[in-house]
């Protein structure tokens, strides 16, 4: 396809000018830019824009989806208009991480670090609900849990508490690896040192109180200086700090000793270093002020429930905007290692559903067809605890949902903490949150569920269509915008009715022309909608219509006939074009661009011919869900292919080769 080389220079102009680019690179389906100045951005020009699907700003980058097969050739005329040198991803990222100011970097640092080990966090709160459930006295019978009534259910639910609280009491080696990985070390040391931090030789951290009251702590003594002989279970502070050093310190020491005594040297002396200033300064000061900040936030809550739950319930959805969400993971992981159980969690769970509630109502309010769908598919997300489609796919997007959620999400908040509701674990952040909520609390949990479901609901509605009406009598070419709606509805019902009555043939007849592609599973696993992908360039369907499956195994077999119009250089995405000429995107996980390959094996070259099911690529699940990237894989009809009428997408479990995952409907 030509590239129009106005429209080009209309996006370079968009952006606030070559002058405004620090840097530029691209990746399968988006411009990516580290700009001097992102206030220089003319978004209404780049909506304008033929070429230019979506944009957004990301980490300190500005994207500008373009799709498949085409950014590549937007970007090499860019280059070519700016006279700019081209640029790696890394190097990209490394200018827009300059960027951001200190509490950015340092609130996406932890992000980098609690995202990876948040499965295990989130599997081992489900599994203390079920715990909960069968010790928790009061939910079955009167006064007596359901193991008091049936003893023989006590000793399974004792094994299940041992199962689901081993994520937390060896919390430390989780951090430990997680961190030291981001900071550059060995991730095996950091396991290593996470657990010298919990070693059973050690007083537990969660009996220190009754042995300082006791007077029974125990020490070391090194020539006289008297060291508490103390673990730290369930802290968080202690970890990190220690895990930066020994990060640096192998770092340093690998730069410097020779490589034939690097085995005996840089491990054995960096946890020798790191561990010993671990036990004797690090962690007795950082303890020290892990406990003063939760002393803090339990004073507030005490003093000031309603004003701290108003604050927290109402804001959360905005903290998840910024990013800053995620340093209170190590908050809540802090409050559970201390205190025994987090009052900031709950109301996460509420907030998520306060937005997704509000996405919903945006279904009544909302006449286009496409963003009636995403509004329904992004708010069983964030009830199920994944708000991200839901805030910037819908809620966002026009403003006021987003303001009725976190209304909502407020008024519930301060229920909670005006009843004490607090979590045992950190879950499933949405309607299931309910398991990680002591038994007792339920109740109010529940109220506060009612709350957020219908507040947000009611008062998005009733806004939502007033707004409409207001636009309706303002409307200039003398026929409301109502009325518009359903003669496109009626036009569309019309066109899906004649197209449904024409011959149905499958690309797995061969290379005849055709009029519907019958196009089956790429992959095998479970079919989700676009909303339910974390990238809005997904979520918000700006590259085309399509589906994404959470793959349950580790290879992508071809859709169908075809040949492979283009791979991309770091293997983990095809493009694919049948003989009719439609071409489709199979993208496998979410900014797995950034591993360049690693994990990747591409079994198919550009312009080479395949058949329905030969495998096209594999892929290490292992590195990309170690890297912190998400698995799930769109599968996607670029937008701009003028032969498309309509796509269908099915849902549910998929064998690749043979369920079928989309439906597109040509003209002609």
């Amino acid at each position: 396809m030509a590239i129009d080389k106005k429209q080009v220079e209309e996006i370079v102009r968009a952006v606030g000018g070559k002058e405004n680019i620090e840097a530029a690179t691209h990746c399968v389906t988006r411009l990516r830019f580290a700009l001097y100045d992102e206030d220089k951005v003319d978004t209404e020009l780049l909506d304008q824009n033929e070429l230019v699907k979506g944009q957004f700003s990301s980490q300190g980058q500005f994207q500008v989806v373009i799709g498949p097969g085409l950014v590549d050739k937007v970007y090499d005329e860019m280059i070519q208009i700016t006279g700019g040198e081209r640029s790696s991803k890394d190097e990209v990222k490394a200018a827009a991480g300059k960027k951001q100011n200190p509490l950015q970097r340092a609130i996406k640092t932890l992000s980098d670090i609690f995202i990876p080990i948040l499965p295990a966090i989130i599997t081992a709160g489900l599994l203390l609900g079920i715990n909960n459930i069968l010790t928790g006295p009061g939910i079955f019978f009167d006064g007596k849990s359901l193991v008091d009534v049936y003893p023989a259910w006590k000793d399974f639910a004792s094994m299940i508490n041992t199962i689901a609280s081993t994520a937390f009491t060896f919390l430390p080696a989780l951090i430990g690896w997680s961190a030291v990985t981001r900071f550059g070390g060995s991730p095996l040391l950091g396991i290593v040192l996470g657990l010298i931090l919990v070693h059973p030789d050690l007083l537990s951290a969660y009996g220190y109180a009754n042995a300082v009251n006791e007077g029974t702590v125990p020490t070391w003594n090194l020539f006289g200086w008297e060291i508490e002989k103390i673990g730290y279970q369930g802290q968080v502070l202690p970890v990190l700090v220690s895990a930066y050093l020994l990060a640096k310190l192998e770092i340093f020491l690998n730069k410097r000793v020779h490589d034939s005594i690097k085995l005996l040297v840089v491990a054995p002396v960096t946890l020798l270093v790191t561990g010993f200033l671990a036990f004797t300064i690090i962690g007795p000061v950082t303890f020290a002020i892990a406990n003063a900040i939760t002393s803090g936030l339990i004073y507030i809550y005490d003093s000031y429930a309603a004003l701290g739950g108003l604050i927290y319930g109402g804001l959360y959805a905005l903290l998840v905007i910024t990013g800053m969400h995620h340093t209170f993971l190590a908050v809540d992981v802090q409050l559970i290692g201390s205190q025994g159980g987090t009052f900031l969690w709950p109301m996460l769970a509420l907030s998520n559903i306060a937005q997704g509630s509000a996405a919903l109502a945006m279904m009544l309010v909302l006449r286009e067809k496409k963003m009636r769908g995403l509004a329904a598919t992004s708010s069983v997300s964030a009830f199920l605890g994944v708000t991200e489609p839901a805030i910037f796919g819908v809620n966002i997007r026009y403003r006021y949902p987003f303001i009725f959620g976190m209304v909502g999400s407020a008024i519930g908040g301060v229920l909670l903490t005006m009843n004490n509701v607090q979590a045992t674990s950190i879950g499933v952040g949405g309607v299931p949150g309910f398991l990680s909520i002591f038994p007792d609390k339920w109740g109010v949990f529940f109220i506060g569920m009612a709350i957020v479901l219908i507040v947000p609901f009611l008062l998005t509605v009733v806004f939502g269509r007033a707004k409409l009406r207001k636009e309706d009598r303002l409307a200039t070419n003398g026929e409301p915008a109502e009325v518009q709606g359903k003669n496109a509805a009626s036009t569309e019902t019309a066109a899906g009715t004649e197209t449904a009555e024409r011959t149905r043939m499958t690309a797995r007849a061969g290379h005849e022309p055709v009029n519907t592609l019958e196009i089956i599973a790429p992959l095998t696993g479970r079919v989700v909608p676009l909303a339910e992908v974390p990238d809005p360039a997904f979520a918000e369907k700006q590259m085309g219509e399509g589906i994404a499956i959470e793959p349950s195994g580790n290879q992508v077999v071809a859709p169908f006939d075809a040949q492979v119009a283009h791979v991309i250089k770091s293997k983990h995405a095809v493009i694919l074009e049948h003989a009719s000429g439609l071409q489709i995107l199979i993208h496998v996980g979410i900014n797995t661009v950034s591993l360049k390959g690693e994990g990747f094996i591409m079994h198919v070259e550009t312009g080479d011919r395949v058949r329905a099911g030969q495998k096209l690529l594999e892929f290490d699940r292992k590195v990309i869900e170690d890297a912190g990237y998400p698995l799930i894989t769109p599968v996607i009809i670029p937008d701009g292919q003028d032969m498309v009428e309509r796509v269908e997408t099915l849902t549910g479990d998929v064998t690749s080769g043979q369920s079928d995952v989309l439906k597109v409907h040509l003209k002609g």
